[in-house]
């Protein structure tokens, strides 16, 4: 009995292992793997997670396990989610026993209890997405004001080199969802033009001492995971890649797909999707994917005044892939 009780965890183990994908677009940039982080110095650090909110299901515990060693290691500055805070259906109020559920009993170690800065996610929609935000007059780490905020991070805490971070709403600038029976109640009050405008404005910021511009969404433009065609990523793309293009945005970061991917498109900004807190899906190489897989993890960013550096890791606290980009 024993024996045979072995063999079915041995096989297991063996077939979440094959479920485990990591494509490359060049097979080459595979490296042996390796649980050592390359350390930037005299950087900002952050975490990047997405689609997580499951009460400590399906690796939920795990990922976050390893989130808690990766930032302790780096001295993580903050965290950010990319939306799907909480599954299936959000939050009803800042009262909502998911808070302490799925956030609070979840991500305890020391090293995550430094801010944390959410976008809402579809998710989030079909609740009450202003609950998140009146959470964060809870929560000492919760930190979103608004559906959309911007906001400034010294680099080693130089203020005279900065990363500028925009944390939008993408929610509403999809059509389809004014239809939808869940999410429509919550997009209809929202002014699409305004929020535009607002990053437009924050995005133009002529400070000299900004070296990087980032934006934080939900819903990615370019993904190989299932939604590579879906009215939601045509959506986004149609309405913000104008706005990126316009003010050289060096990074579009999203969740939404339950994976970890690297897509690098013609132009200046670099997509990253950071999903995969908690489940993950099928991916696919498309045309302008680097890499795509399909495991549990997160990502995390260093960022020096002439460099970003992105090392993607798994929920055993594997990396799996990394990359630079310079300026």
């Amino acid at each position: 009995m024993i024996r045979n009780l072995l063999l079915l965890i041995s096989l297991l183990s063996t077939y979440g292992s094959l479920c485990a994908q990591v494509l490359l677009k060049t097979p080459s940039d595979t490296s042996p793997t390796t649980k050592i982080l390359t350390k930037e110095t005299s950087s900002l650090n952050f975490i990047a997670m997405g689609d997580w909110g499951r009460n400590g299901a399906d690796h939920q515990k795990q990922v976050a396990k390893q989130m808690g060693i990766t930032a302790s290691e780096v001295k993580a500055n903050f965290i950010i989610s990319t939306g799907d805070n909480f599954y299936p259906s959000g939050v009803i109020s800042a009262q909502d026993p998911s808070f302490k559920y799925s956030f609070e009993d979840i991500y305890t170690d020391f090293s995550l209890q430094w801010d944390w800065y959410p976008v809402l996610g579809n998710h989030d929609y079909k609740s009450n997405p202003d609950a998140q935000i009146d959470y964060s007059k809870i929560s000492r780490r919760w930190k979103m004001p608004a559906r959309y905020y911007a906001k400034k991070f010294p680099i080693n805490g130089d203020p005279n080199n900065q990363v500028l971070i925009a944390f939008i709403d993408t929610n509403p600038l999809i059509p389809e969802f004014y239809k939808n029976a869940e999410y429509g109640p919550n997009v209809k009050g929202q002014d699409t033009t305004q929020q535009k405008r607002w990053l437009s404005k924050v995005l133009g910021d002529k400070d000299p001492s900004i070296r990087w511009k980032i934006v934080v969404g939900h819903h990615p433009m370019y993904t190989g995971g299932s939604r590579t065609e879906a009215y939601d990523t045509k959506a986004i793309r149609n309405s913000l890649k104008p706005i990126l293009d316009r003010y050289g945005v060096d990074v579009y970061l999203t969740g939404h797909e339950h994976s970890l991917q690297y897509i690098k498109p013609e132009g200046k900004t670099h997509h990253f999707i950071s999903g995969a807190a908690s489940e993950k899906t099928p991916v696919k190489l498309i045309s302008d994917a680097q890499m795509v897989a399909s495991i549990y993890g997160f990502m995390l960013f260093s960022i020096s005044k002439d460099l970003i550096r992105m090392q993607a890791i798994n929920d055993e606290g594997e990396i799996v892939y990394h990359t630079t980009i310079k300026k």
